[in-house]
């Protein structure tokens, strides 16, 4: 069962690159949801209650966070903060085994793997959260980050689970698809 303490959203519309060169609008949106970590300090074997909570929130968050975008989702992204008290696997655990298949539906599909990052931290702390195209694993103009905290989480026996979308890649990009690989 998952205890959720709070969600947080955070939407950002890009209307410029860094030095001020206009763009196509676009939108991203992330869902930061503090949870209860019923493994914290402890070591267990058995995640799947962590699997679970990882399912769970990408149930009832997905379809959220992409209602908020002002296009068609093309880009996605996940990322867990493990309070002091647990462990990085656990991190994984709430991301990866279940949290990709609600994502991927919430988007309208996805053939690429869902780029991710997991690290421990204290309440406040930073996690760049990584986007990358939803079906094109090879779209170097989708590769993106967001960088997402909130101040009181995560507690030490909690995580803040992270699910982002993006309705395009970044403001021109330039950089196509690189070189063929030999």
């Amino acid at each position: 069962m998952v205890q959720l303490r709070k969600k947080v959203f955070i939407k950002e519309v890009i209307a410029t690159d860094q030095l001020g060169q206009p763009c196509d609008p676009i939108s991203r949106v992330a869902v930061l949801a503090v949870v209860q970590n019923p493994l914290a300090g402890t070591f267990s074997e058995d995640l799947s209650a962590l699997f679970e909570i990882g399912g769970a929130l990408g149930a009832n968050l997905a379809g959220e966070v992409v209602a908020q975008l002002d296009g068609t989702p093309v880009s996605y992204g996940k990322a867990a903060i493990v309070g002091a008290n647990g462990d990085l696997e656990q991190g994984g655990a709430v991301i990866h085994p279940k949290l990709g298949a609600p994502m991927r539906a919430a988007a309208g599909g996805g053939e690429a793997v869902i780029p991710s990052n997991a690290k421990l931290g204290a309440p406040g702390c930073a996690i760049d959260l990584p986007l990358g195209h939803k079906d094109d694993p090879w779209s170097f103009d989708h590769f993106d980050t967001m960088t997402l905290s909130i101040p009181d989480a995560p507690k030490p026996d909690e995580i803040v689970v992270c699910l982002a979308y993006a309705d395009g890649g970044r403001p021109i990009p330039r950089c196509g698809k690189g070189p063929v690989k030999t």
